[in-house]
Order: structure tokens, then sequence, then C-alpha cells
């Protein structure tokens, strides 16, 4: 009797057609997956970005769409130069090449134009303001409007449109104020106006109306709160008094409105102050 191996033919055939037929489903199992992935992402189908810059979001938006892409806007900024709401830059560039899918990031020019806060400019020299302003992107007029006051030089008042600018007041970028400058003392003299019952920016309009300019400004308690309104109660010189133009009128401010209520300003004397 003929002994046998622990693999005869017909076994080696075997394990040989398996092992083949495993190579050859694996190959194709890999090449099919090639072309599945070469046609999900698309491979080496791009297209040409459009130029979206000058137009607005809704209008760029429908047209990348056409090409297969997403428009995110990452960044707001702020120019004059060109329409609000319009595109100013893109990533990819105008005209380069993408996938489709792809996202197209564009900066958006701010719809209204920016506010600043106006400072105060009180008692600082016009040369000094007008650098500020300027800084800060508003255009002052070449022209000033000049008031009697204690120093010469100095500005008493910023206006807008003929209307005082109190400090904190918010304007857009681009706005034309005027500065209220004094030329010193006059020698005409005027009566003091009664101030009682006036917030501080109140009282600084009437006076210059009358002009005269604010002097030593004090609280009856520290101001804890920014924004909390202000009002005049006590005034030295009183009402009714005679000044020379350009002098000042020193006030005293309380957040009780009815301290200004109970203040007569026909009564207010010298001997009132509290300077």
């Amino acid at each position: 009797m003929k002994k046998m191996g622990f693999f005869d033919k017909s076994d080696l055939k075997f394990v040989g057609w398996n092992v083949v037929f495993a190579a050859v489903l694996a190959i194709g199992i890999l090449v099919a997956l090639i072309f599945w992935l070469r046609r999900y992402t698309e491979h080496g189908i791009e297209v040409e970005v459009a130029d979206v810059r000058g137009i607005v979001f809704e209008e760029a938006q429908p047209l990348l769409a056409e090409q297969g892409l997403v428009l995110v806007i990452i960044d707001s900024t702020y120019s004059d130069k060109v329409p609000f709401g319009t595109i100013v830059e893109q990533d990819p560039k105008p005209n380069s090449h993408a996938k489709h899918g792809r996202s197209v990031y564009v900066t958006i020019n701010a719809t209204t134009k920016r506010q600043v806060t106006m400072p105060d400019l009180q008692d600082m020299s016009y040369r000094q303001a007008e650098t500020t302003l300027r800084g800060m992107g508003l255009r002052v007029d070449s022209i000033y409007e000049y008031e009697p006051s204690t120093y010469r030089d100095l500005v008493l008042d910023v206006k807008c449109n003929g209307e005082s600018v109190a400090p904190g007041e918010k304007l857009a970028v681009g706005t034309k104020v005027r500065l209220v400058v004094g030329f010193g003392r006059g020698t005409d003299e005027v009566e003091v106006p009664s101030a009682i019952g006036l917030t501080l920016q109140e009282a600084r309009s009437l006076l210059l109306s009358h002009r005269l300019t604010v002097g030593a400004v004090s609280y009856d308690e520290p101001i804890q709160e920014e924004g909390v309104p202000q009002y005049v109660y006590r005034q030295t010189p009183a009402a009714g008094t005679k000044l020379l133009e350009g002098e000042t009128v020193a006030l005293k401010l309380s957040a009780d409105i009815e301290k200004a209520a109970k203040t007569n300003p026909n009564t207010e004397s010298e001997e009132d102050s509290w300077f």
C-alpha cells in the first residue's frame, strides 16, 4: 500500500486556487475602492473660483453655489472707499482653482459706519483737540467758533450741525464737527443765567450762549455709576449777577433732582458758596 504525504497533490492544487482567488478578490476590491474614492472626492475635478469682490453676500452666495462652492463670512471691516455690505476680500483668490464643496472665505465691508465716542476735550488746546478728533476718524471744520473765556485757545465745546456734542456721545466716522474755542475775557458785562436743574452739558451750553464758561465743578456725593444723570442744584455766582464776558460760574451737582427743585436761584448768594 502506497503511503500518503501530509498533503497530496489535490490538496496543494486546492490551496493554490484559493490563494489566487483571494489575491484577485483583494486586487478587485482595492481597484473598486480607488475608483470610489476618486469619485467621492471628485479627484482632479476643479472649478475656477468666481470673483465676488465688490458684490453683496446675497448675490455672491448663489453665484458660488452654482460652481459647487460654499460662501463663508469670516470677518468684517470698515472702509468708506467701497460700498457698504460688499465683499472686500476672498480666499481662495479670484480665478484660482478649487474642488467642488470647497469653502470660499470672505471679508465683508460693514453695512453701517463705525461709531466713535466723543472724548472730553474741555480745556484742551484746540490744536491737540484737532489731532485727537482726526485720529478718531472725525473731520474737523477749519472754521472755529470763538467765545470769551478765562484762557485763550482752549476748547470750550464741540458742535455737530450746530448742536453741542457731549463727551460720551457716539458719532459716525467721517462726521464733521466744529470746535468752540476761547479767545480770553471780554470787556462787556453779561448777566449770569440760572443753571439750576440742568445737567452739566446743558449748563455748559447755556453759559456759553451767555458768553460765560463753567468753572469749578463738584458733586455732593462721589459718582458711583457711570451714566447716572447729575443735576445742578447750586451755582456761584448766583443767577442775575453781572460778570465780564469769559468769566466762570462754579457749579455743584447731585443725582437727587429734588435738590434742584427745592433750590431758588434768586436766593443764592456768595454766603452760600461752598467752593
